[in-house]
This record gives structure tokens, C-alpha cells and sequence, in this order.
């Protein structure tokens, strides 16, 4: 399979960075049967942070790895904090330097392919954050340097302290606040990873005017981020979207995924799946190309 999709393992123990899902989501079990799933299918690039599950994720990508004798590509992130203490968090120059330690000890490596910031730290300079980055670079510790959830002001100042490679921000049909991001990684030639490519769920049909969220879904666990699609008009264009992923014999998911990975701008997309069937709309995007007037007209469906 093409490296353009990237297993996101954010799952794996909890869900996300957030302390009270600590030791929930996916077991270890389930973990391993999701990257043996993926490894399967030929996608080789596995997308974690240090605070994921609050260091579950890390440590079982780390034992499935040393289990199995396989070296996937890995991008971790730091920002948040692995025990769930808010005073432990940030990117000073001495918290990034322990933990990549901590990170690359649970992983059970001496070098990760790629290392993100995982959000911006107001209460450390940008300069400061990158010139750790860039000894950790030029300890040949990690192989890139890397951004999430950024915006292009933050991505300039950085660029001119270090070279940042890839960013990888939340970008999908319902969700294209990142697009003047993308056109910075395109005119500067620096790789563009979305994560969220389905919108919480949202982008696969399973939510439904008038009904409540499925159990189990982020709209029972974590709806914030996603309250505001809860909306007519995008349930109306989410009536459109089915009927144009019915038109071409394809799910919704899968429909999704590949009007991400018809925008040549876009490197690789992250899904995290939270069964191994959910990777096959991952394979099925990757054979289904849109033209631009495909994927602006599916742009329009939205509001």
C-alpha cells in the first residue's frame, strides 16, 4: 500500500491525550490486532504521542514491535502529560529533552522517524522550543522535525528557527480551517499529514437528525470538539454526500478518505481505526481518484 495512509494509534489505552480516559479505548489486545491488521495491508507508518493513554500507546507500539520483529515508521509528539498532572505539560527546552527519552524507552528504539510538537506552548517561545528540537535532530535522535495543530503564523516563526518537514493538523470535508496550513506546506515544500479525516465520525453516516449518538461513539465520549456539526445544514449535506458515495458505488468513509487523498497537496492521512474492518475504506480510497471539479463540487455540499 501506498505510504499515504498512516495507522493513528491515538486509541490505544485511552483516547487521546485526555487523562480521564486513561486505561480505556482499545486493550492491548485489541492494539495488536489493529497494527497486525494494518501491517497487513501495507501500511507501515504508525502515528502515536507520548501522552496517548497516558503512555499505553507508546509502550504496547513498542512490544508489539519487539513481539513481532517489525519496524514500522514512527511519529510520537510531546506537549501533554503522560501521568495526567496539568503542571506537567509544555515545550521548555528541558521537558522535550526527557521526554524523548521517555518516549524513545517505552517505544524501545533509539531514534523516532518523526517528532511533533503536539500543539503550541504560549508560555515558551517558539525559538526556544525549535532549538530543541533541532538538537534532538542533530543528535540524529529523531529523523524529522514536526508540528500538529498549528496555524501558519506559528509554522512561519518556527520555519525560520528550524526545519520543520511535516505538519499534521486536523483537516477533512467538515473541517478546513487548516487550509492557508496546507498551502504553506505546499509552496515550501513540506509534507501535510490530516488527522481527524472522517470528523469524529461525523463523515461515515453514523449520526443522524433527530437520533441520539451511537454508544461507545466521540459524541457520547468527547463531543466538544464536534457539537457544532450537530447542525441542519450539515446534516443536509451529509444527505448529499451519501447519495454521491451511493453514485459511486463506495461508503461514505471511503468517499472521504479519497477526496483527502485526491488533493495532491496532501502527503498521507492518519485514521484510527477502532476495528480492523474500519481499515478497509483506507485501502478502497486509495483506488478511487477524484478530479478538482470532483472535489470542489463535494466541498460544496458543505457549509
Amino acid at each position: 500500500m501506498s505510504p499515504r495512509v498512516i495507522l493513528g494509534c491515538g486509541n490505544f489505552g485511552g483516547i487521546g491525550s485526555a487523562p480521564a480516559f486513561f486505561g480505556q479505548g482499545e486493550s492491548e489486545d485489541e492494539a495488536f490486532a489493529l497494527m497486525d491488521a494494518a501491517w497487513e495491508l501495507g501500511i507501515t507508518s504508525f502515528d502515536t504521542a507520548d501522552a496517548y493513554g497516558g503512555g499505553r500507546s507508546e509502550t504496547w507500539i513498542g512490544r508489539w514491535m519487539a513481539a513481532r520483529g517489525r519496524r514500522p515508521s514512527l511519529t510520537t509528539k510531546v506537549f501533554h502529560s503522560v501521568v495526567g498532572d496539568p503542571a506537567d505539560r509544555g515545550l521548555a527546552r528541558e521537558r522535550i529533552l526527557g521526554q524523548i527519552g521517555s518516549s524513545l524507552e517505552r517505544l524501545g528504539v533509539d531514534r523516532v522517524d518523526a517528532y511533533l510538537v503536539h500543539e503550541p506552548d504560549p508560555d515558551t517561545p517558539i525559538a526556544e522550543t525549535m532549538e530543541a528540537f533541532g538538537e534532538l535532530l542533530r543528535a540524529d535522535r529523531i529523523g524529522s522535525i514536526g508540528a500538529s495543530n498549528v496555524d501558519r503564523a506559528w509554522l512561519e516563526e518556527a520555519l525560520s528557527v528550524a526545519p520543520v518537514s511535516v505538519v499534521q493538523n486536523s483537516y477533512s470535508l467538515l473541517d478546513r480551517e487548516s487550509e492557508d496550513v496546507l498551502s504553506l506546506c505546499a509552496e515550501r515544500g513540506l509534507a501535510f499529514t490530516a488527522f481527524g479525516p472522517l470528523a469524529g465520525g461525523w463523515l461515515t453516516g453514523k449520526y443522524r437528525r433527530g437520533e441520539p449518538p451511537p454508544a461507545g461513539s466521540r459524541m457520547t465520549l468527547r463531543p466538544d470538539p464536534y457539537v457544532h456539526l450537530d447542525h441542519n445544514a450539515v446534516y443536509d449535506g451529509l444527505d448529499r454526500f451519501e447519495e454521491a458515495a451511493r453514485d459511486r458505488d463506495v461508503d461514505m468513509p471511503t468517499l472521504a478518505l479519497a477526496w483527502l487523498l485526491s488533493d495532491p497537496r496532501v502527503t498521507a492521512v492518519v485514521v484510527g481505526p477502532r476495528r480492523p474492518e474500519q481499515l478497509t475504506p483506507a485501502v478502497a480510497a486509495l483506488a478511487l481518484q477524484l478530479s478538482e471539479a470532483e472535489r470542489d463540487e463535494l466541498a460544496s455540499l458543505f457549509p
